[in-house]
């Protein structure tokens, strides 16, 4: 064999080259397409070849250059700009037997449905508490109550309106911190013991149980010859088997002491311990009404002094009375409590009430009560002239009474007796007469008794029928 010729036989094949090559041409035309179809482009159709844009330069060219507004057509600009792919929401597969139910996509707090069941419950509270205060107060009538005194006590409007305020504020409430303590103070007459009165047949009405109205009168369950340890232990004694009683039955008692003024100053200081807070609970619960004249010719001065004020309304407009009445009402309780503090500390922590004098046309109307019960025909022109006859204090057009309403009662019934008087005096008149003409009917059997006109006429009928003459005298 010739060496300068080439072999014709066959020769080893070494590792192709071109293989691994093609794979990743392939590789690198499929990850092109790829991007083409996430950017929005397509390749070149029918020859499957991608563009001259699809070369790694011009792709990474495309991907950074800048995006702006420009006039293009909706098809260019939809060619242009790429699409964001939706990304697929994953199915969630439930179980054919049970409910599919919404995902929660806020989970509430415990803390807000326990807060909303406190508010609940503190609402309903509020709500019970406002209806018992209703029920407590209703259940002492205090507008029959208002009624009552404003009908049967005159000239003290002021006074009536401070006690029914200071009378609903407490009996607002059954639980108290301490108790009501009201002192009415004034000239003798003007009404004190006539409120002290209506006040326990009031609360005797509406308690229904007449145990828990205490009356106290100095002169009588405290006279001068008592020792005054036992008149202490007394009314000690009394007052807590009241307010023992009431706070047993839930109610309020009244406790009414009068003429307080004669009081020993030992009794005061019992009056004083019964009203500190260190007591029991059960002695916070009452109301207690001291009916004293002490202050009373502080009131009188007062009074006097200021009769100016209470001019008729058309002398002075509303505002300018409405001012003068109230200034002068805090001059005068300022001066009675200064007053009454001197005399014991048992006035300090009291609701102090002055009671006026009574001008004339209150005492005309006391009259008129007075006549009404005792059951005269209430004419104005007789309780005139009987309020004509008491002594009045005249200051600035004003006639005040210097007793008030006092002697009303001793007036009205000697009113009565005159009446009763004349009455005697009107039967012995006709019993003379009946007895002139009982000497001239001797001869026809019967006789005539004049002890009062109801005998005299059962005595004409009983002897009507003896005699036909007696029947023409009483046809005639």
């Amino acid at each position: 064999m010739d060496l300068g010729q080439p072999s014709l036989a066959p020769q080893a094949k070494g590792p192709c080259v071109i293989a691994p090559v093609r794979a990743v041409l392939r590789l690198r035309r499929r990850v092109c397409v790829l991007r083409k179809r996430r950017l929005g482009t397509e390749p070149d159709a029918g020859t499957g070849s991608l563009g001259p844009s699809c070369s790694s330069g011009n792709l990474r060219a495309n991907l950074d250059q800048p995006k702006f507004f420009t006039f293009d057509s909706l098809t260019e600009l939809s060619a242009r700009t790429p699409r964001k792919r939706r990304r697929r929401s994953r199915v969630v597969l439930y179980p054919e037997t049970s409910r599919k139910y919404r995902p929660r996509t806020e989970r509430k707090s415990r803390a807000q449905r326990c807060l909303l069941l406190l508010v609940a419950i503190v609402g309903f509270q509020v709500l019970n508490a406002i209806e018992n205060l209703d029920d407590n107060a209703l259940r002492y009538d205090l507008d029959g109550l208002e009624k009552a005194l404003r009908r049967s006590v005159f000239g003290q409007q002021a006074a009536v309106g401070r006690i029914m305020a200071l009378l609903r504020d407490y009996l607002a409430t059954h639980v108290h911190s301490h108790p009501l303590l009201l002192a009415l103070h004034g000239p003798s007459g003007v009404g004190k013991s006539h409120v002290g009165r209506l006040l326990a047949r009031h609360f005797h009405a509406v308690l229904e149980d007449g145990a828990l109205v205490l009356q106290y009168h100095a002169r009588h369950h405290c006279p001068e010859l008592r020792p005054v340890q036992d008149c202490r232990k007394e009314l000690a004694q009394r007052v807590a088997d009241v307010v023992a009683q009431a706070e047993a039955e839930e109610k309020t008692p009244l406790l009414v002491l009068d003429e307080v003024e004669l009081l020993p100053s030992e009794l005061l200081d019992e009056l004083h311990s019964l009203l500190q807070p260190q007591r029991s609970h059960h002695f916070h619960n009452a109301i207690y009404v001291l009916l004293s004249g002490a202050g009373g010719l502080e009131i009188t001065h007062f009074v006097l002094q200021n009769a100016s004020r209470m001019l008729p309304p058309h002398l002075h407009s509303a505002g300018s009375i409405q001012a003068e009445v109230s200034q002068a009402e805090e001059e005068l309780h300022a001066r009675l409590r200064e007053l009454l503090a001197r005399e014991h500390p048992l006035w300090q922590t009291a609701a102090i009430v002055p009671f006026l004098l009574l001008n004339k046309p209150d005492v005309v109307s006391c009259f008129r009560e007075e006549m009404a019960g005792e059951g005269f025909f209430p004419e104005q022109a007789l309780a005139e002239h009987l309020a004509e006859q008491l002594s009045y204090y005249h200051v600035a057009g004003h006639e005040f009474a210097i007793t008030g309403c006092k002697q009303v009662v001793a007036e009205v019934n000697l009113l009565q007796h005159k009446a009763a008087h004349a009455e005697r005096v009107s039967q012995g008149f006709w019993c003379t007469i009946l007895l002139q003409v009982q000497r001239t009917w001797l001869t026809y059997g019967f006789s005539f008794t004049c002890p009062n006109l109801d005998q005299l006429g059962e005595t004409w009928l009983a002897n009507s029928t003896a005699s036909p003459i007696a029947e023409g005298t009483l046809m005639s």
